[in-house]
């Protein structure tokens, strides 16, 4: 990714005298960032996240941020990256805490043209309440809905129709979200509550999702529930929010 366009302006804001840590420099592919945070369910849920990245078909060079990843997460580290993906790992009210800070910065990521990509408490991080503030509609706890078909926070699977398809995931204590004029849902669950959908965000895009599905079989086998091969909607996900779209495997 080239330094033109609306994320440049994300550099010039800093100044030339500003001093910060070294950043990548951006080559011939799109930078895509996933979060690492400190507990080992984040590292594995970024991991998971890392993989699907860099074995899709997108050529995105994936790279971590945040205080396990290689790179800190800051405003000059965003400005190289064309996609920041928010994996899930852990409850929202410690996890805001921790990248409130960052706010403002992924705000102006996303509405100055990235790309935003959420999974379970990633999708919770683009709310308004404790969140980034990426979505205008709202966020909120699935299992919590009237016609909940999970009341669990334990994990689980949940079934959903991604594109009017009925496909089952891997789910834990995932959110629900509110549809906006400009939105695509990609997936609802049995109430009709929505599951995953791809926003605009200014300039930018957001696609966030409540369950898991980007699980590999570890995630089923360590909690004791039968396999479902779900990565060709996460693919869709990920290709929807760089306008690169999959469809999802019949």
């Amino acid at each position: 990714m080239n330094a033109t366009g609306p994320l440049a302006a994300l550099r010039r804001a800093l100044g030339p005298g500003h001093r910060a840590a070294p950043v990548p420099v951006p080559g011939d592919r799109p930078v895509a960032l996933v979060y690492r945070g400190r507990t080992r369910e984040d590292r594995d849920c970024a991991d998971t996240v890392v993989g699907l990245l860099a074995e899709g078909p997108w050529g995105l060079d994936v790279r971590t941020t945040g205080p396990k990843g290689d790179l800190p997460l800051s405003a000059a580290t965003l400005a190289t990256a064309h996609l920041y993906a928010q994996p899930g790992g852990g409850d929202l009210t410690p996890a805001y805490r921790r990248l409130e800070p960052h706010r403002q910065a992924i705000r102006d990521f996303v509405h100055g043209g990235g790309r935003y990509l959420g999974f379970c408490l990633g999708g919770y991080l683009a709310g308004h309440e404790e969140g980034f503030g990426l979505l205008s509609g709202d966020v909120g706890q699935y299992i919590a809905t009237d016609g909940a078909t999970v009341r669990t926070e334990d994990d689980t699977l949940v079934d959903v129709a991604w594109r009017g398809r009925p496909r089952t995931l891997y789910f834990q204590d995932g959110a629900y979200f509110t549809p906006a004029p400009g939105s695509t849902v990609l997936a609802t669950y049995p109430s009709g509550r929505v599951a995953a959908l791809v926003a605009p965000c200014g300039t930018g895009r957001v696609a966030v999702v409540g369950p898991h599905p980007e699980a590999t079989r570890d995630w089923f086998d360590d909690a004791a529930l039968p396999f479902q091969n779900t990565r060709d909607l996460a693919a869709d996900l990920v290709g929807a929010v760089l306008d690169a779209g999959t469809a999802p495997d019949d």
